[in-house]
């Protein structure tokens, strides 16, 4: 039987499915588990992926894909018509909400006579944080927590690293009252925590997951780009990386990869991580730089002392820091050059939207540059990381040495 349009054959994603099933342990008669823990754009569309490569062995009982968001968020006006717009402009798109009888809830939105509601919209196939990019859809949305996820084998996290720590706290205690294994779980999240104590630190999501959960280390892993969610989904080629120690990476790289995306293994989860939360940062400065300046040589020489930036802060937060090239340095070059915190700084440049109306932009989701830079500032300003100053030779921490 031939492929359908972005997906392996039939074959080939079966013997991915079985394999995970095998390395996770999934007793026969009962399907693979994979749930989504948040709905924004790269939780959507990742959890859309699964759903699109493996839902049809659902029938077989062999898997069930399933995403938790929160429920009750309105939509506005404004981001109906946008989504009225996308649906009317796909035919295939038309015909599917027509036949399920759903489409007339959207013409209804439009006019302004009802409102949409994002878990509503998500079952129907669309992210309230793409309306330019219908999604498939996903049957098995669910507004409870515990209730999505307490027989999951394999999580994915696709939650910003500030909710991390509470949600994967209570996933923890629910994990431990049922029988068999902890499931596995692949973070999508960049973001950073700054400790003190027993010295100056950063935590990472997978770190933080694996803490407040008590999921063995060797079964969390993190995936990142480089890649932009709504070009993934719109079947761009790109390829990923999948970080972490343990004998569940192979099979998972496997299960998570497709014709157009490659995904690699690599070890060094936490370096990925660190890199993933600071690229976020300077991309809001790449945009900020785009904007008030305009030209490619004022954007290369941005770009030129960013990731010496970047070099410097991983060599201090890690014992056995990677060079950036490869996919790190592509990850780096795609975020500054179009995401959601490029496209932040470029507003916050031009006065369109201000720090005072906070991370979470209606329409784009959560910006996760702003909210790591706390984290690595608190970092690069203790004393425990002084550094002899260029010229001085006097000893400070990296912040102290920065101009005036």
């Amino acid at each position: 039987m031939a492929a359908s349009a972005g997906l392996a054959p039939r074959a080939e994603r079966l013997t991915a499915l079985q394999d995970l099933r095998a390395a996770l342990e999934v007793p026969a008669g009962r399907p693979l588990v994979v749930v989504g823990i948040g709905a924004g754009a790269w939780g959507a569309v990742f959890v859309a992926l699964l759903q699109k490569s493996f839902g049809e062995f659902e029938s077989e009982g062999l898997v069930q894909v399933r995403i938790y968001r929160r429920g009750g968020k309105r939509l506005s006006k404004e981001f109906a018509e946008r989504l009225f717009k996308t649906i009317n402009a796909d035919e295939a798109l038309l015909t599917r909400l027509t036949e399920n009888c759903s489409y007339l809830k959207y013409v209804d939105a439009r006019c302004g006579n009802r409102e949409l509601v994002a878990d509503e919209v998500l079952r129907d196939g669309f992210s309230d944080s793409l309306p330019s990019t219908p999604l498939v859809p996903l049957p098995h949305v669910v507004t409870s927590l515990e209730e999505c996820a307490w027989d999951a084998h394999l999580v994915i996290n696709g939650l910003p690293s500030t909710d991390t720590k509470d949600v994967f706290a209570r996933l923890g205690n629910l994990w431990r009252e049922r029988r068999g294994a902890m499931p596995a779980v692949i973070s999508l999240s960049k973001g950073v925590e700054f400790k003190t104590l027993p010295h100056a630190h950063i935590i990472t999501p997978a770190t933080l997951i694996s803490l407040k959960a008590r999921v063995p280390m060797e079964r969390v892993f993190y995936f990142g780009g480089p890649n932009i969610a709504a070009e993934i989904f719109s079947g761009e080629y790109a390829n990923a990386r999948l970080c972490g120690r343990g004998e569940l990476r192979g099979p998972l790289c496997r299960f998570v990869s497709n014709p157009a995306l490659a995904v690699w293994e690599n070890d060094s989860i936490i370096m990925h991580e660190v890199m993933g939360g600071l690229k976020n940062i300077y991309a809001v400065g790449s945009g900020i730089v785009e904007a008030l300046c305009g030209s490619a040589t004022s954007s290369s020489v941005y770009f030129a002392h960013a990731l010496s930036e970047m070099g410097l802060i991983t060599r201090m937060c890690t014992e056995q820091p990677e060079a950036i090239t490869g996919p790190l340095l592509a990850d780096t070059y795609v975020t500054m050059l179009k995401g959601r915190n490029a496209w932040y700084g470029r507003e916050l440049a031009s006065g369109r939207i201000s720090r005072e109306m906070g991370d979470n932009v209606p329409g784009k989701g959560f910006i996760q540059g702003p909210s790591t830079v706390e984290a690595f500032y608190k970092l690069l300003s203790s004393d425990e990381l002084a550094l002899p100053h260029p010229r001085t030779g006097e000893m400070s921490n990296p912040i102290a040495q920065l101009p005036a």
